[in-house]
């Protein structure tokens, strides 16, 4: 009596392989998102000359601790942090916007809890000492297609971190405002372009609940300067900043 042979059906096992490869990846890159890093993209030039529209960069989740921004949709598990941190001032930072919890906004955090932060004449004040500019060139800024040179500054924050801004005129409609006390548990921000910043000094924005962190801007990792899409490959070779790849976000 001839035994009958069962051949294993190749093309199905093949797909429930592929189908458990793509739930091992979905599952690790969800992992890394919520709780490593997390990539944006720059829409604004707010924080110009720091970062440009089209800059791609990783922002670190693990940094500030973790709250319910630190998950996907922003899912309303917990409150508060869990081992949170304060940042740094001078760092930069994505959190999402207090007035509606749901915008990403980006901005260098330089007033901590208990700060007075002012500006007068386009000079930042904390805890009433004026902070430390120097002239740092210009920086070509695009108006009506052409470019039009803008003052540069290195700022030096209390503890010594430096970074470049941008200010256009000392008189601008946020270069001179009051004080503002920042209460427990919030952040000050501002964007390095100075004037063309929605940031803490507006209403809208105002001072930035800790919980709101959603992390720290790392690294840029591509950039691109309207010419090209990070999802058409295709059109790297002319529209990639070379010069701006694999940079760390001071």
């Amino acid at each position: 009596m001839r035994e009958s042979l069962v051949m294993p059906d190749r093309k199905s096992g093949g797909i429930r392989e592929t189908l458990k490869t793509l739930v091992y990846a979905v599952g690790i890159a969800l992992v890394v998102r919520t709780f490593a890093f997390e990539p944006f993209n720059i829409p604004s030039g707010s924080m110009k000359p720091t970062l440009l529209v089209g800059d791609y960069l990783f922002v670190s989740k693990f940094a500030y601790g973790y709250s319910r921004f630190s998950l996907p949709l922003g899912l309303p598990l917990f409150s508060g942090r869990v081992l949170e941190r304060l940042p740094e001032r001078g760092d930069v930072v994505v959190f999402k916007l207090p007035s509606d919890n749901k915008t990403d906004y980006i901005k260098r955090v330089v007033g901590l809890p208990g700060d007075r932060v002012q500006v007068r004449d386009g000079v930042l004040y904390i805890n009433g000492e004026a902070v430390k500019l120097e002239p740092a060139g210009e920086f070509d800024e695009e108006f009506d297609g052409r470019a039009v040179p803008v003052p540069q500054y290195r700022e030096k924050l209390p503890g010594g971190r430096t970074h470049l801004i941008m200010d256009l005129t000392p008189t601008g409609s946020l270069d001179n405002t009051g004080v503002f006390h920042v209460p427990p548990g919030h952040i000050f921000a501002m964007g390095d372009n100075r004037d063309n910043s929605l940031d803490s000094r507006v209403e809208n924005v105002g001072f930035i609940p800790v919980e709101n962190l959603i992390g720290r801007a790392e690294l840029l990792f591509f950039s691109v300067n309207g010419h090209a899409s990070f999802w058409e490959p295709w059109t790297w070779p002319w529209g990639i900043r070379y010069d701006r790849l694999f940079r760390l976000i001071q």
